[in-house]
């Protein structure tokens, strides 16, 4: 009799160590594998945001970044990550949009004519010298350092180490509104670009139309009878 009673106090020590059997089994588990799409899209938005900053979230590369994720598994270690990015996307796009229409509204009204309202008129560029023979003239001096006419306009943005911001619109007679760029405030642009803290970019097109001195954009008061009068003091210039 003895026997039998101990194999009968022993059996729920065995269960017991069955379920502790079972336990260590589920936590020696794998972790999920990572997402080789996750880590595809995030190189790929990673560049397109280097090259355009927040102009990226309106690239029409940014929809092949977010299929991407959106084909990252549930199961996958970057699931989470994808996700957090996909609602970041498109959080910003919403938001550069927003502020697209808002540009565009505003320089839709700037063509209206507001009666005593100021706005800066640059005169037309003067017309081209006629073609003289080409000469060989001095050894090149190199590179002109900075932006130049028909550079890019995006690479204002991106590139020429951030030294370039967006200025006022002005409105270009025979041309009318254009986007304004000039020099950013700093010691350290004013000495990598010379020879552009006095100086505007006019951009039509995607690209630099002019480089012009900032004395020669003019300040005017427009009326609906009068026609255009400079303010006191000013030169009415051509």
């Amino acid at each position: 009799m003895r026997p039998q009673v101990l194999r009968a106090s022993l059996r729920p020590f065995a269960a017991l160590v069955s379920a502790l059997l079972l336990v260590l089994s589920a936590c020696r588990r794998e972790p999920p594998p990572p997402s080789a799409e996750y880590e595809q899209a995030t190189r790929q938005f990673r560049e397109l945001y280097a090259q355009k900053l927040d102009d990226a979230y309106l690239d029409p590369q940014m929809g092949s970044i977010e299929a991407k994720l959106q084909r990252v598994p549930q199961d996958s270690l970057d699931a989470p990550s994808a996700q957090e990015l996909l609602q970041r996307i498109q959080k910003n796009r919403a938001r550069m949009q927003e502020s697209l229409v808002a540009r565009q509204k505003a320089v839709a009204s700037a063509h209206e004519v507001v009666p005593n309202a100021p706005s800066t008129t640059l005169a037309p560029p003067p017309p081209p010298p006629p073609a003289e023979a080409v000469d060989a003239g001095p050894p090149d001096a190199g590179p002109v350092n900075g932006p130049q006419t028909g550079t890019p306009a995006n690479e204002l943005v991106a590139g020429f180490r951030g030294c370039f911001k967006r200025g006022t619109p002005i409105n270009v007679e025979g041309r009318g509104i254009r986007d304004a760029w000039e020099l950013t405030d700093s010691t350290a642009c004013r000495l990598e670009y010379p020879g552009h803290p006095d100086t505007v970019l006019i951009v039509e097109e995607g690209r630099v139309l002019m480089l012009l001195p900032k004395s020669s954009v003019r300040t005017v008061t427009r009326t609906l009878d009068a026609g255009t009068e400079p303010p006191a003091g000013t030169d009415a210039g051509r």
